[in-house]
C-alpha cells in the first residue's frame, strides 16, 4: 500500500472517529428525540426494538439536507434571530402537541400493554398512538429533529466549526463521507440501544408503571416544548 493510500485511510478514519464521538456526546444529552424514541419503542409491539434505526434514518435525512445547506454557504440563515425564534415557537408547539397526544392516548387506553412473544410479533400489527406524521418513525424523526431549535443552533456553531476545521467540502468528498457516516453512526449506536432497552425492558413492567413512564415522557415533551418556545425571547 503506497503512502497516498495510507494517508487517505488515516484521514478518513480520523474524521470518522472524531465525528462519531462528537455525535455520540450530543446524542447522550436528553432531549425530545430521545423521549420520542422511548415512546415509539414502548408503544410499538412489532419490532419496537428497531424504532431507533428508523427514527435516526429520518434524522439522518434531515442532517444530510442541512450539511448540504451549510456547504452551499447558507450558514448565516441559522444564526438569524428571527429564524431562531420562529423555529423555537413552531417547534415548541409541535412538541407540546406530541406530549399532550401521548398523555391523551394513555388516558383513553389506546396504548396496548400486551407485549407479543417472538412468534406473535411476526403476525401482530404495529400499535400506533401518535397522530398523523408522528405515526411513521422516519417522518417523526424528521419532525422532532426540526422542532428542536438547539439542533439548528448546534449545526450553525459546533457542526459548522467541525466542518471548517477538517476541511469538509464537495471537493474533498471522502472527508465529507467520513464526517457524515461518523456522525450518523454515533447517533445510531445510542438510539438503537435506547430502543432495544425501552422495548424489551417494558415487557417486565406492570401496566401502571408502563403508563407512568409514558405519561412522564409526555410531560417532559410538553415542558421542553414550552422551554424551547420561550428561551429564544429571553
Amino acid at each position: 500500500m503506497d503512502s497516498e493510500s495510507v494517508n487517505f485511510f488515516s484521514t478518513f478514519w480520523m474524521i470518522f472517529s472524531f465525528s462519531f464521538l462528537v455525535a455520540l456526546t450530543g446524542a447522550l444529552t436528553p432531549g425530545p428525540l430521545l423521549t420520542y424514541t422511548i415512546i415509539k419503542s414502548a408503544e410499538t409491539q412489532r419490532r419496537g426494538y428497531l424504532m431507533g434505526l428508523w427514527i435516526i434514518l429520518g434524522h439522518a435525512i434531515l442532517e444530510m439536507a442541512i450539511v448540504l445547506f451549510l456547504l452551499l454557504g447558507f450558514s448565516f440563515v441559522l444564526t438569524n434571530l428571527f429564524v431562531v425564534r420562529t423555529i423555537g415557537i413552531a417547534g415548541g408547539f409541535l412538541l407540546i402537541f406530541f406530549g399532550i397526544s401521548t398523555i391523551r392516548n394513555v388516558y383513553l387506553g389506546k396504548i396496548s400493554t400486551r407485549f407479543p412473544t417472538s412468534l406473535e410479533s411476526e403476525n401482530r400489527e404495529t400499535v400506533v398512538s401518535c397522530d398523523r406524521g408522528f405515526e411513521n418513525p422516519i417522518v417523526g424523526g424528521i419532525m422532532v429533529s426540526m422542532s428542536n431549535p438547539y439542533w439548528w443552533v448546534w449545526w450553525a456553531t459546533i457542526g459548522l466549526a467541525f466542518m471548517t476545521q477538517f476541511g469538509i467540502s464537495f471537493k474533498q468528498w471522502p472527508r465529507l463521507v467520513a464526517f457524515f457516516m461518523g456522525h450518523e453512526a454515533g447517533d445510531l449506536v445510542w438510539y438503537l440501544i435506547v430502543s432495544v432497552l425501552s422495548f424489551w425492558g417494558l415487557q417486565r413492567l406492570n401496566k401502571k408503571v408502563y403508563y407512568g413512564i409514558l405519561i412522564c415522557c409526555g410531560i417532559f415533551m410538553i415542558l421542553f416544548g414550552v422551554y424551547m418556545g420561550v428561551t429564544p425571547f429571553v
